[in-house]
């Protein structure tokens, strides 16, 4: 487990909620410390890495084992107070040498999935290894491998022990990821799921940005969707942006009581697929994309073009592999869904004629489409 506790501040009741580290960032501790017992003989344990917004947690070995040519390193994974399927799971990377001009091979050990259906981050065949949890771990093995004079030729094997199991409980099976989990993170952080601190803090932060006088707030669903807002609106102050994460309807619901100017709500196309079809909650857990409400965007776009490409719609596994079957044809549905997310955010702040308008993003931050 991490050997650093943060905490949360949870506004409902005063107590505190413990953060927790993705299987991403336990992955990339197991690797550096399979590594380095690799390359020198010894295991660093504790063992400390570097996240992707600075932060230096310290992670405790279960077990780890070295052979010839082959070290284990094995980390139980502390979700914190998150509500995680995955929290006290081990993540067991195990790392040996490839052949000379390999570079860097990711391979999915037990209770690792593999890929096998469009509309992911991967391509269909590659392990269930997301990118930033890939970019953590390349970064580790360049800095090693330069420090003890030697390319970086290595096969990283990333499994979770009972990952096939836990993964039952998670939406991997419907989305085509088979044999476990995912190692997911794009901060190495999770972050306690309270919703109803996180909403009060949606409160307070728009409290905060009215009692400062502005009258123009952002609303975005993560921290990717918040930076292309920030590039569009480059003079908006820190506190005009609120941590929306999947909370659309309290935001919705406290500006109707509490009212500004204009509302701008960013978010990747899938988030705002849901607030499109009117779901106030866009989590995973509780809400999902009806491929028949983007079948029938498509049809009142283009209603030959929708006839042709209803059934591959509805067949479809995400709602970003639907995106990109609709730009495929010249069809530009992801402004079909930030008008339809438009008029809905419209409606839930009826009668108050707040300014609403929609960005949605991709998985980078490109923008998609502005209404």
């Amino acid at each position: 487990m991490g050997s650093e506790r943060h905490f949360a501040p949870d506004q409902t009741n005063g107590t505190a909620l413990r953060r927790g580290w993705t299987t991403g960032a336990c992955a990339t501790a197991a690797t550096r410390a399979a590594l380095t017992a690799l390359l020198s003989g010894e295991f660093p344990d504790p063992v400390s890495i570097l996240l992707p917004k600075g932060e230096t947690p310290s992670f405790t070995l279960n077990r780890h084992a070295l052979d010839d040519g082959r070290a284990m390193a094995a980390i139980i994974k502390d979700a914190g107070d998150d509500p995680d399927v995955t929290h006290l799971a081990e993540i067991v990377v195990t790392v040996s040498f490839a052949e000379a001009g390999a570079g860097i091979v990711f391979r999915a050990g037990a209770g690792v999935g593999t890929v096998t259906r469009p509309g992911l981050p991967l391509e269909p065949g590659e392990p269930a290894i997301n990118p930033v949890p890939r970019r953590m771990m390349r970064e580790v093995v360049e800095e090693l491998s330069a420090a003890h004079g030697r390319p970086s030729d290595f096969i990283i094997e990333i499994g979770v022990t009972e990952g096939e199991e836990i993964a039952r409980h998670t939406w991997n099976p419907r989305l085509g990821i088979v044999g476990g989990l995912s190692i997911l993170g794009t901060t190495g952080i999770v972050h306690p799921f309270s919703c109803s601190a996180w909403i009060a803090s949606i409160h307070r932060g728009i409290d905060v940005a009215s009692a400062a006088g502005l009258r123009h707030v952002v609303g975005a669903t993560g921290s990717t969707s918040e930076g292309t807002a920030r590039a569009l609106y480059p003079a908006l102050p820190e506190i005009a942006y609120l941590d929306m994460g999947d909370f659309a309807g309290a935001v919705l619901k406290y500006l109707r009581r509490h009212p500004v100017e204009k509302l701008t709500l960013a978010g990747g196309f899938a988030k705002l697929t849901k607030l499109a079809q009117g779901a106030m909650d866009l989590h995973s857990g509780r809400s999902q994309v009806d491929f028949a409400f983007l079948a029938g965007l498509i049809r009142n776009i283009d209603e030959e073009a929708g006839t042709l490409l209803g059934e591959r719609v509805l067949a479809a596994n995400t709602a970003l592999e639907v995106l990109t079957l609709a730009r495929s044809h010249g069809l530009d549905l992801a402004s079909a869904v930030a008008r339809a997310a438009q008029a809905v955010a419209r409606d839930k702040l009826a009668p108050v004629p707040i300014e609403v308008e929609v960005v949605v993003t991709d998985r980078g931050g490109d923008l998609l489409a502005r209404v």
